[in-house]
């Protein structure tokens, strides 16, 4: 019996076939095996699909918040009930490790559950006029048609993280999976019909972003559109939806620098530089991309740190004890490649990794060593562009001033990690790092409650928390005059 999953189209609660009659398949990362296949849909999908989510945002934003959020709690604990199968799928069609796809299960659940806690903060204010006998009520009120673009990396969480706030206030959700990892995002159409959420509610769709996402992003149906992905690609959304003034919420790439000053607890640092940088096989958005030690704690930290990286075990992410999976895909596994290559030619020195992992077991799959690279300059392209991969440059520093340079030197804006000791740096770090996240002595990993927000190329509008949910509201104004004389 096959156990790959085959998934249609997800639209007003109901699977349909694409118009074109098309699928394609999905590939396991770790042996390019065949996991499923997916419907491939386009214009007329899409405007079937917003039609739908029109529709139903009619009725469902006159549903109290509080009701909103009953029926995605349902929703929310089902995830969580289905988390041994939606984890396996994680593994199966994006390669990630067991232990984090049971994690990225739980986040899921999670941000939707987050997001049903805001359905009685739902405020708007009451102010003062200038007139005699009138008050200004402001109102919070949901946008409508909501098309959320999710990323490969963790594109069950990235989906929670949309929908929980989007439907909680009042919006409804077209979906649009990535096309290399959709497979568990579309678990979540049986998941919604299984809890009774409303038809029309959430629709998911799966196509390529330069036909269906182009379609969802260019539709006047669409009224907001929350896209995490690669910056070229939000950069298109941006411009797409300019044409009808769409509200647009971008989280995009991002070159996080790792800063480790001479009074750090190394051993804290090391562990934390471990896991900001291969967490995942290095595809998150937040991952320790360039790593700066100062002069006089760089021998010590990297004899402790080289010898963790040299530790980690590559190899099958369903095992418990892998600590680094594979890449997803073969396009993923070239830009490793390339990167290696130019670095080279570049002048960096190739302190550990560099290649393919030898054996039978990786004979297939797109695995990559944990690589590191040292005498590396500033100005090095491995400094700058990002790898969303296992490769990490390493550059010395002499003084707070020099890092601080080095660290802005980048088009990115999403995260950095510091670690110190001493409260006058950490201070002068917060007013001089431009990035919209800083870990200080600890490494990557957003809370629910905090706002994941990037500055320059890594996006506009950021996620979670207060600032988060308001995305999803419009504002209205009512000038109430109740005294005529």
């Amino acid at each position: 019996m096959s156990d790959t999953k085959n998934y249609q189209l997800y639209i007003d609660g109901q699977w349909h076939s694409a118009t074109s009659q098309k699928s394609e398949q999905i590939f396991s990362p770790s042996d390019e095996s065949v996991v499923g296949s997916v419907q491939v849909a386009d214009e007329r999908d899409a405007q079937l699909a917003l039609q739908a989510a029109e529709k139903a945002q009619k009725s469902w934003k006159k549903v109290p918040a509080i009701e909103r959020a009953r029926l995605l709690r349902s929703f929310a604990a089902e995830i969580r009930n289905q988390k041994d199968m939606l984890a396996r799928l994680l593994v199966r069609e994006q390669g990630k490790l067991l232990k984090v796809a049971r994690m990225e299960v739980e986040v899921t659940a999670t941000f939707i559950e987050y997001a049903c806690d805001w359905a009685r903060q739902i405020e708007g204010d009451i102010l003062p006029s200038d007139n005699s006998g009138e008050q200004i009520l402001i109102q919070k009120i949901p946008r409508g048609v909501v098309v959320a673009i999710t990323a490969w990396n963790f594109p069950l969480a990235l989906a929670g993280r949309k929908i929980g706030p989007a439907l909680v206030a009042g919006n409804t959700v077209v979906l649009k999976p990535t096309q290399e990892t959709p497979l568990a995002s579309l678990e979540l159409g049986n998941i919604a019909s299984k809890v009774g959420l409303p038809k029309g509610v959430l629709n998911i769709l799966t196509g390529k972003g330069s036909v269906l996402g182009n379609a969802l992003v260019a539709n006047p149906l669409t009224k907001m559109v929350t896209m995490t992905g690669s910056t070229p690609a939000g950069q298109q959304i941006f411009r797409t939806a300019a044409e009808h003034l769409i509200h647009v919420q971008l989280e995009l790439g991002g070159k996080a620098p790792f800063i480790v000053f001479e009074d750090a607890d190394l051993d804290a640092a090391v562990e934390g530089a471990l896991h900001s940088r291969f967490d995942n096989c290095g595809q998150v958005c937040t991952c320790n991309e360039r790593m700066y030690l100062h002069h006089s704690i760089y021998d010590a930290f990297m004899e402790k740190f080289m010898a963790k990286v040299k530790a980690m075990k590559i190899g099958d992410p369903m095992q418990e004890d892998t600590d680094l999976g594979p890449k997803v895909s073969a396009k993923e596994l070239q830009h490793m490649e390339n990167l290696v290559a130019q670095a080279l030619e570049e002048g960096a020195t190739l302190a550990y990794g560099g290649k393919k992992p030898q054996g039978p077991q990786f004979d297939k799959g797109h695995w990559f060593e944990p690589t590191i690279f040292t005498d590396v300059k500033q100005e090095m392209t491995i400094v700058h562009e990002e790898s969303f991969g296992p490769i990490l440059p390493v550059i010395k520093f002499s003084s707070f001033e020099e890092v601080m340079g080095y660290a802005n030197d980048c088009e990115y804006g999403l995260a950095a990690m510091v670690y110190t000791n001493d409260m006058n740096k950490i201070m002068r770090c917060n007013d001089e790092l431009e990035f919209g996240e800083i870990y200080i002595n600890r490494g990557h990993g957003e809370q629910h409650q905090g706002f994941h927000n990037g500055y320059k190329l890594s996006g506009t509008g950021g996620e979670d928390g207060k600032y988060g949910f308001e995305q999803y509201l419009e504002k209205k104004t009512f000038y109430l005059k109740y005294k005529t004389s």
